[in-house]
């Protein structure tokens, strides 16, 4: 079949710069809202704002009791069963009584239920954010008491002086969490990587299986914080690895084998089965019951759970003096908590078609926190296995997040006392096996290194540096090589015409990358502008001093050594800020041609453009210190006679740049085109050589 060809068109217009065309065609102003715009206030704002800050609103007047509410019972009381082994489990990774680890199952949970934007994800402790709790607890109050005099701890217990540490750094996170969604910053996740976190992720599950190793072998190893915590920590249990439980092994042995196979059976048979089977939870019965009617707590010595206290305890305020020792620790407890329950949320609004609000969410697990730490509770986000179960059991909305939370309520009010005789080791066997899932992204690093090896090494250093120096400070370089690894990979393009280069932009120019900047346009030049500037100058005068003297004269063929003496560098007395002047062939006979040959001992370096074009198509802001660094390398480039031109430059900084006063004889508005058509266009009339390219260069090249 024969394909008709396609229609084509022939487009006519004038070469414009930047200039023509602002004088033929009037600017269209964009109408932008004023001060009282923002402030005004009428019914239909009023709802949006309702609808904004409690988003229940939005869903429950769609909630389909017929069609949702049978799943969300089941889903609930599911979800609730695995949100206390999990509060019980994780509570000893944050170094406190595990009773609050119910509490944390609890209260965050009410206040998401009105404020949080997701109808899936099971809001609680989530092992990362108990772990680097727990890093704090234990700095501030170790195992043989407090390391630091702290107001306000004077009478309490260890484990009560814990709970005030936990609290209150908990409350500080909910604090930078409320403040970073009131002033809309939830962006700044985007700075965390997926390769970022899964890096960051396996390291703290590493830290996490560490840290159970005492409880899994039955051994009283301290808390201990720091880099290099988790070398002090294995450097222990080795050393006390005779003193092993052996009881805590076994028990420990059989709950991990049996989960994970169960964990697996689920997995495959997840379309068949209604629920997936709680293994967990049945396992802790069984175990609870065994260790009760056998006593092993007397008889093997194990250490068990303990007395758990009925009832939930008085609100209570946040310790000042440890807000202010511990705000280093709460800004990557926040954002770590939130970047981990926006991933999940993501996920499912984008399986079951809904939006969620970065903002909102912010606020929702900044209210959450700070009311849970008035009650005693730790940190909240999300875990994945437990967010898994209630939208995998058939969970629509957060009704099933309430009904979870109610089972958790029952357990501490009423049933908490059957939990006394539970092992420990079972709980940290329920925690290593949770880690399945996040110790398996070390399969991700091949796949990486074949893909994308700057990502790769990304994820290696995060993990690396997160194991070593512990979460906090590994998150943070973590971060650094990540942006180290975008400003390499942030590649200048260039090709060139013959006499012109074109040097693509492809980010904004702002105080941190106008260095980097710099230096990639002159490595991609080949030549340094200012130098040659230096060394032109350096060579006129000594010119000029040597016509002077006659032993240089000027020929129609160019310059004469009439001294028949070689030409010997002499040291120029001119200071550096006249060496930076534009070049100044006052007396002498004729215009300088830098590109011929020049008399003998003058050499300067070769320049073998005439035009230079930056496109600033992806150049979106500029701030001062760019503007700065902009307009330097723009005059050392033009005083040594290489024309600029700016192309497809976004009309707001055009406009900035003249309030700034960017403008001067020799940096001018001229330099500025429409399109890189129009600027090759104007360079291809000024310089018709041009118009042949070197065959070499026919590639795009990166700087």
């Amino acid at each position: 079949m024969k394909r008709t060809a396609a229609t084509q068109y022939v487009v006519t217009r004038p070469l414009y710069s930047e200039e023509a065309f602002a004088e033929e065609h009037e600017k269209v102003y964009r109408q932008r809202k004023t001060i009282l715009d923002h402030i005004k206030w009428d019914a239909k704002r009023a709802k949006n704002a309702a609808l904004s800050l409690l988003p229940i609103i939005g869903w429950v007047k769609i909630y389909q009791i017929k069609q949702w509410l049978l799943g969300d019972i089941v889903s609930g009381i599911s979800t609730g069963l695995v949100a206390v082994l999990q509060g019980l489990a994780y509570c000893l990774l944050a170094s406190l009584p595990v009773r609050y680890g119910l509490f944390s199952a609890f209260f965050p949970v009410i206040i998401y239920f009105f404020l949080g934007t997701s109808r899936h994800i099971s809001v609680g402790p989530f092992p990362v954010l108990c772990l680097m709790i727990g890093s704090v607890v234990t700095r501030l109050v170790p195992d043989g008491g407090l390391a630091m005099n702290i107001t306000g701890l004077e009478g309490l217990t260890i484990d009560e002086q814990r709970v005030v540490v936990a609290s209150s750094v908990t409350f500080l996170a909910g604090i930078i969490q409320l403040a970073m969604g009131v002033l809309q910053v939830g962006f700044v996740v985007m700075y965390l990587s997926d390769t970022l976190v899964s890096g960051f992720t396996t390291a703290a599950a590493i830290h996490i299986l560490v840290s159970q190793l005492k409880f899994v072998l039955g051994l009283q190893v301290p808390g201990i914080s720091g880099p290099l915590s988790i070398i002090y920590t294995l450097e222990i249990i080795f050393n006390k690895i005779t003193s092993t439980n052996v009881c805590d092994v076994v028990i420990a042995l059989v709950i991990m084998v049996v989960v994970f196979i169960v964990k697996e059976l689920n997995d495959r048979y997840k379309s068949k089965l209604p629920v997936p089977i709680p293994i967990e939870v049945i396992m802790t019965v069984i175990a609870c019951g065994v260790s009760y009617a056998f006593d092993f707590r007397a008889r093997y010595g194990i250490n068990t759970v303990g007395d758990i206290p009925e009832g939930y305890e008085t609100p209570m305020a946040p310790n000042l003096h440890i807000i202010q020792l511990t705000a280093g620790d709460a800004v990557p407890m926040a954002i770590v908590g939130f970047a981990v329950a926006f991933s999940v949320a993501k996920v499912y609004s984008v399986k079951h078609d809904y939006t969620i609000d970065g903002n909102q969410e912010l606020i929702a697990f900044g209210v959450s926190n700070i009311f849970g730490a008035s009650f005693r509770s730790f940190a909240a986000s999300t875990a994945l296995s437990r967010s898994a179960v209630q939208e995998s059991t058939g969970g629509k909305t957060q009704v099933a997040g309430l009904l979870s939370a109610i089972i958790v309520m029952i357990v501490t009010l009423s049933v908490g006392f059957l939990l006394d005789p539970l092992p420990t080791s079972v709980l940290g066997a329920v925690v290593i096996v949770n880690l399945k899932g996040m110790l398996m992204q070390f399969r991700e690093v091949p796949y990486l290194w074949r893909r994308d090896k700057p990502d790769c090494v990304v994820w290696l250093g995060t993990c690396i540096l997160s194991i070593f120096l512990g979460l906090d400070l590994g998150l943070a370089a973590g971060l650094g090589v990540e942006l180290i690894s975008v400003v390499l990979r942030t590649q200048l393009s260039i090709y060139d015409p013959e006499g012109v280069m074109i040097f693509r932009i492809p980010s904004p120019i702002f105080f941190a990358n106008i260095e980097f900047f710099r230096t990639k346009l002159v490595e991609a030049l080949g030549f340094n502008p200012l130098r040659v500037l230096r060394k032109r100058n350096k060579a006129v005068r000594r010119i000029r001093k040597l016509l002077k003297k006659g032993e240089l004269q000027w020929t129609s063929t160019g310059f004469l050594n009439t001294s028949f003496k070689p030409i010997k560098e002499s040291e120029d007395e001119s200071s550096m800020e006249e060496l930076d002047l534009p070049t100044d062939f006052k007396d002498l006979p004729a215009r300088i041609d830098w590109n011929a040959e020049l008399p003998v001992n003058l050499s300067v370096p070769p320049v073998e453009i005439h035009s230079l074009i930056l496109d600033f198509a992806a150049v979106s802001f500029l701030d001062i210190s760019a503007l700065t660094g902009l307009k330097t390398l723009l005059r050392e480039l033009i005083r040594v006679e290489v024309d600029v031109y700016i192309v497809a430059c976004d009309p707001y900084i055009l406009e900035k740049l003249h309030d700034c006063s960017f403008f001067d004889d020799e940096v001018q508005p001229s330099m500025f085109f429409l399109t890189l058509h129009d600027a090759m266009l104007h360079i291809l009339e000024k310089h018709p050589e041009s118009t042949e390219k070197k065959s070499d260069h026919d590639m795009v090249r990166s700087g």
